[in-house]
């Protein structure tokens, strides 16, 4: 019999709601600036592309020009390392389906655009630290997803051929498609688009239906 195939996931809006830490992070460090806070559709409509970009499209949203950007990042960073997770949680479900995929055997990994010193902070502050065998951030590669090296390098890291991608958005989506992998859609996340839109092996909206999906396309 072979071995249980590894799951790997994405972060933000995935397992975890971060929006709120995500919103207040940046608007402290557009207060520093100064300029006008950001409401939290806005920053949602952002999330996904790792925090360079973020930032960068609230600056243009905001008309404050490229200048400024290494200097927004950093503080952002800065402000949202300071709030240690207050707002974040784990979506319903999460650590159960954790627990039971690595019970069955699956390893696990994490494949986010968030940088590594915020990943880890995030982990530390859920109670999640040493759940995933791979963790590859937005800093772990000069490319950042869609751009399926990332998602190979944690295919690398699990001494793994295949594996099934869990992710909630349509950069998540592309980034399986180009790697080869299998992808499972949480709906319930940050996407932007409709879910007919992307290429999908499955779609769930309550963790408890992953373990069968796992299943089924592991089979």
């Amino acid at each position: 019999m072979s071995a249980p195939i590894p799951v790997i996931f994405d972060l933000d809006g995935t397992l975890i709601a971060s929006a709120p830490d995500i919103r207040a992070g940046l608007n402290a460090a557009l207060a520093e600036v100064p300029a006008a806070p950001l409401d939290l559709p806005t920053v949602v409509s952002f999330i996904g592309w790792g925090l360079p970009r973020l930032v960068e499209q609230a600056s243009d949203h905001l008309g404050l020009g490229r200048a400024g950007l290494p200097a927004l990042t950093e503080r952002t960073m800065v402000h949202y390392k300071a709030l240690s997770g207050g707002q974040t949680a784990l979506f319903p479900g999460v650590a159960e389906v954790l627990e039971a995929l690595a019970a069955a055997g699956h390893p696990l990994g994490l494949c986010t655009n968030k940088p590594k010193a915020a990943t880890l902070e995030v982990l530390t502050h859920l109670g999640l630290t040493g759940t995933f065998a791979s963790v590859v951030c937005g800093d772990s590669l000069p490319t950042r997803k869609p751009d399926p090296e990332m998602l190979r390098l944690s295919l690398g890291e699990l001494d793994a051929a295949r594996a099934i991608y869990v992710g909630d958005s349509e950069i998540d989506a592309e980034t399986a498609e180009r790697a080869g992998l299998p992808f499972a859609l949480y709906t319930e996340g940050y996407r932007h688009c409709a879910v007919e839109e992307m290429t999908h092996a499955a779609a769930f909206d309550e963790f408890a239906a992953l373990p069968g999906i796992v299943a089924r396309l592991a089979g």
